[in-house]
């Protein structure tokens, strides 16, 4: 009988700050405590870093950031990424943080899916309203099938031309993605359980078109079943709303865009007081319950909050000044302006920066 011998874990890295969640708020808080000369190490459980902006809507246009006047959501992150480059923070992707807890010597212990462990100062949550899942077709073998024939997010587009596709779901993702692909796709079918959609009425309007100039098909009612075989999708069954009428239509690949419900995940096991499912945080400093650990963004809660990215970008702000005093409690704060700041040009690396 053999033996397997585990190594017994690395000892954690000490760094400054930890932020948890790397969407837009995030970033931008590594470039609030860039300013101040405070380095960060940012984890996130998506596999790249921009959030919802990056995994729900990259090609959505974006309204209301400061001077710009549209800006599309992926977009945004990457200029984030160019305006943080100067920082040099350190990423942690596709890990999901599993622990976050206060140790005796004042610091914070934090361990990831990947094994990944660090001792921070002061840790940012910014993980907005938690992780997002997308809700599953519920049939019959299912889990054979997803991540190859069947999904709830699209990556390329030109995955599915030349397919046999069905499209669930009756939101925007549904209908765009049905117009975007009809004339790609060998066949396409889109099923919605009623006759009411809840996507722009042009994308719907549109749709239709299609449908009566018979480039798609449109079933009222819903998969009940679905059929292949080595993981390889062959047809999906559909049964109407009547239920009298049961069709077997062709599919290589089923998209399902149901939409995403947020988890809180470990967050909620973490030790911190909770309001109205968010981080109970003070607007002077945007500390949680917990010393040292700060919450920013959709995943705070506080009286007259509002889940904009831009209440998060001020959030960042002030914490940022809140996490300088806490691990400097000894050193004088005082506000200084990038414009004529030589220190903060310097961090910033900026062409005729006056040495300090």
């Amino acid at each position: 009988m053999s033996e397997t011998f585990t190594a017994p874990p690395a000892e954690p890295v000490s760094v400054e700050t930890v932020i948890i969640g790397a969407g837009p708020v995030g970033l931008f808080q590594i470039f609030e405590l860039g300013l101040l000369g405070i380095n960060a190490h940012i984890v996130d459980s998506l596999p790249a870093v921009g959030g919802q902006c990056t995994e729900l809507y990259p090609d959505k246009p974006i309204y209301d950031i400061p001077a710009l006047p549209v800006c599309g959501a992926q977009e945004l992150i990457d200029r984030l990424l160019e305006q943080i480059k100067p920082f040099h923070a350190t990423f942690h992707l596709g890990q999901e943080v599993t622990e976050v807890r206060p140790a005796a010597d004042g610091k914070i212990h934090i361990a990831t899916s990947a094994g990944t462990r660090l001792s921070a100062g002061a840790v940012v949550i910014a993980g907005g309203v938690g992780s997002f899942q997308p809700r599953r077709l519920a049939l019959p073998g299912i889990e054979d099938f997803e991540g190859s024939s069947v999904h709830y997010r699209i990556k390329s587009a030109g995955d599915f031309h030349g397919r046999d596709l069905v499209i669930c779901g009756g939101g925007d993702s549904a209908l765009d993605w049905t117009v975007a692909l009809c004339d790609k796709a060998r066949s396409l079918t889109l099923v919605h359980r009623r006759a009411e959609f809840r996507a722009a009425p042009a994308t719907v309007a549109r749709m239709r078109e299609l449908v009566a100039a018979g480039k798609m098909q449109l079933v009222i009612g819903h998969a009940v079943a679905v059929h292949g075989e080595n993981h390889k999708l062959s047809g999906v069954v559909l049964q109407t709303n009547d239920g009298q009428t049961t069709l077997q239509v062709p599919a290589d690949q089923v998209l399902a865009f149901f939409g995403l419900h947020p988890k809180l995940g470990p967050i909620a096991e973490w030790g911190m007081e909770l309001e109205k499912k968010a981080l109970k945080v003070d607007t002077e400093k945007f500390q949680t319950s917990v010393p040292g650990i700060f919450a920013i963004g959709d995943i705070n809660h506080y009286p007259g909050k509002k889940k904009l990215i831009l209440s998060g970008f001020h959030e960042a702000a002030l914490a940022s000044f809140a996490i300088q005093h806490h691990l400097f409690p000894e050193k004088r704060q005082f506000l200084q302006y990038t414009t004529t700041s030589p220190i903060m040009q310097k961090r910033l690396g900026v062409a005729g920066a006056e040495p300090h």
